[in-house]
C-alpha cells in the first residue's frame, strides 16, 4: 500500500513530538508499505529562537531534512508552508499525486488540513491523541471547520481506550471511535542496564492549553493532577527528575516544587530532538507521570505514547490511572 501520514514535526521538531509521528512511518514501512510524511496543517512556521510564528520556514526545513535523513526517509516527506502555500521536500506534485492515488491516509491528531486537494485516497483514517478534548471540540461550536474536517474521515480511532463504553462520559455524537495505542518501532529503543543512581523521570507540560467545558464541567490540564502528588519527594528517597515545560502563561510554581524535592529541568535543554529525548528516557530508572485532568475525569482510558517508549526501552512506568488498566496488563512493567 501507499500510506500517507500527517504530522507536525516541522512545526514542533522537539523530542517526543517527533517520535509521535515518526513511529507510524517506521511501522508501516517495516510492514512493507510505501510511506509519505505530509505536513500541511495550514499553520505558519514557528521560530523557536524568536519564540513566535513567522513566514520563514527555514528552521522547519532544516529540522525535517535532518530527522528524515537519520531514518532513511530523505525522499519521503513533504512540507507545506502555511504562510504562502509553497511546498518543500518531495514537492507539490508528489503530495497531490499520493492524495489522489494513495491507499491510506492516516491523519494523526488532525495534523492534516488537506483543504485544496483532489482527495481520492482509498481510505481516510483519523487518529485522536487527545481524548475528551478532541470530542468536546467537535461539539462545543468553538471551531466548526475543525469539526467538519474531523468528521470527514472513513474511520476514527482514539487513544482513549474507554471512549464509547457505558462508564465513559466522553461524548461520541454518532462517531464510532475505535480504540488504538501508539505504535513503537522497537529496534529504535534498545534496552540498556539501569544505573543505580538513575532517577524517575518524565517529560511534560504544566498546562498545554486552557481547560475546556462540557455540560457545565471543566476538564483541565496536568497541573490540576500534579498538585495531588506534589509532596511525593518528601515521602521517599527516590530521586525525581522532570523535564517540565512552563505551559500556558508560564504559571508553573517551579520554586515551590523544587523546595519539595523535585528536580525540574527545561525540556528544550535535555530533550530538544529525537536523539536527546531517547537518551533522556533511557537514562532513567523508569517513568513517573500524571495525566491530564481531562483524561482522568473523563475516564478515557488514555495511555501515553511516551510511556510506551519507556516500556520499549525496558523501563518500568508508574503512571496515573485514566481507565487504561481495564484494557492493558497491570504489574507487567506498569503500575
Amino acid at each position: 500500500m501507499r500510506v500517507i501520514i500527517t504530522g507536525l514535526v516541522g512545526q514542533y521538531p522537539f523530542g517526543g513530538v517527533i517520535w509521535d509521528y515518526l513511529h507510524y512511518l517506521l511501522g508501516f514501512r517495516s510492514l512493507g508499505h510505501e510511506v509519505l510524511y505530509l505536513e500541511d496543517s495550514g499553520a505558519w512556521p514557528y521560530d523557536p529562537v524568536a519564540g513566535t510564528i513567522t513566514h520563514d520556514c527555514s528552521f522547519a526545513l532544516q529540522s525535517l531534512t535532518k530527522i528524515f535523513t537519520d531514518f532513511d526517509l530523505a525522499e519521503s516527506w513533504v512540507y507545506r508552508n502555511g504562510a504562502d502555500g509553497k511546498f518543500y521536500g518531495a514537492g507539490e506534485k508528489v503530495a497531490r499525486e499520493w492524495l489522489r492515488q494513495g491507499d491510506l491516509l492516516v491523519n494523526v491528531s488532525s495534523a492534516g488540513w488537506l483543504r485544496d486537494y483532489d482527495l481520492r485516497v482509498g481510505h481516510k483514517m483519523f487518529i485522536d491523541g487527545d481524548p475528551m478534548f478532541c470530542q468536546i471540540g467537535l461539539l462545543d461550536g468553538s471551531n466548526p471547520q475543525y469539526a467538519g474536517r474531523v468528521r470527514d474521515h472513513d474511520s476514527h480511532f482514539t487513544f482513549g481506550l474507554s471512549v464509547g463504553q457505558p462508564n465513559c462520559p466522553v461524548p461520541v455524537d454518532g462517531i464510532c471511535w475505535r480504540p488504538t495505542v501508539q505504535p513503537i518501532a522497537l529496534e529504535h529503543w534498545p534496552v540498556a542496564p539501569i544505573r543505580p543512581d538513575a532517577p524517575w523521570t518524565t517529560v511534560m507540560n504544566w498546562a498545554s492549553y486552557r481547560p475546556k467545558i462540557w455540560q457545565g464541567k471543566e476538564y483541565g490540564q496536568k497541573n490540576l493532577e500534579f498538585i495531588k502528588f506534589k509532596e511525593l519527594p518528601t515521602k521517599t528517597s527516590a530521586p525525581f527528575r522532570l523535564a517540565m515545560g512552563m505551559g500556558v502563561g508560564g504559571h508553573c510554581p517551579t520554586k515551590e516544587l523544587r523546595k519539595l524535592g523535585w528536580d525540574l529541568v527545561d525540556p528544550q535543554e535535555v530533550a530538544p530532538d529525537h536523539q536527546s529525548y531517547r537518551s533522556f528516557l533511557t537514562s532513567s530508572r523508569g517513568e513517573w507521570s500524571i495525566a491530564k485532568h481531562g483524561y482522568v475525569e473523563g475516564k478515557t482510558g488514555w495511555f501515553s505514547c511516551r510511556t510506551a517508549c519507556y516500556l520499549a526501552a525496558g523501563r518500568p512506568a508508574v503512571v496515573q490511572e485514566t481507565g487504561w488498566s481495564q484494557h492493558l496488563p497491570r504489574q507487567q512493567g506498569i503500575l
